[in-house]
């Protein structure tokens, strides 16, 4: 359940002002169809972090534990300091609408998420944790509570929140998680 509940909250603060999240808005605005942009979003996550989380799962088969605490540390730290660098979206994102709107969400959602800070905390968690399932579900909640508001509302929310409040605590918790990793937290789960 711990790994869930990190997962879900790191994620939902780290999506905020996020370049994904813009694109949330971008295509909500576009298209004005909340479903097929949800589900769009929905499915390119679970892809994309079931991918990212199998990474995380197999890399912790490639090293040892000493070292993956390690990789793990210094992972953690440098989402923290990478949370707090603003996205910045490229219209290019969301090209696709030949494929109408579910499918132009899933593919520019999907391209998006390559290589994106909660992507790269998914290899991370899933690394740490030892739970596939848990972070894969987790993150991929946070991905939905950090961007369905954003297909629902709109504009209205991105003036509303103090994103770089939300990022600051986003990057504390990445930093703590750092921290008390190469302090050897979660050494009895082999790290």
């Amino acid at each position: 359940m711990e790994a869930f509940l990190i997962s879900t909250g790191i994620v939902a603060l780290a999506e905020i002002g996020d370049k994904t999240q813009l694109l949330s808005f971008i295509l909500a605005a576009k298209f004005r169809k909340a479903m097929p942009i949800t589900l769009g979003i929905l499915f390119a996550t679970i892809i994309n972090h079931g991918f990212a989380g199998a990474v995380g799962a197999f890399v912790t088969s490639l090293v040892s534990p000493g070292t993956m605490r390690w990789i793990l540390g210094l992972s953690f730290i440098a989402m923290a300091i990478w949370t707090l660098i603003p996205d910045k979206f490229d219209e290019g994102d969301a090209k696709f609408a030949r494929f109408g709107v579910f499918g132009t969400t899933l593919i520019a959602f999907f391209l998006a998420e390559m290589g994106d800070k909660t992507q790269i905390a998914t290899v991370a968690l899933a690394a740490q944790y030892k739970s596939f399932y848990s972070v894969v579900s987790g993150t991929t909640v946070g991905m939905m509570i950090a961007n369905v508001p954003a297909v629902l509302l709109g504009g209205k929310l991105a003036d509303k929140l103090p994103v770089r409040l939300v990022h600051a605590v986003a990057a504390a918790i990445f930093g703590i998680l750092g921290i008390a990793t190469l302090a050897g937290a979660g050494s009895g789960f082999g790290f």
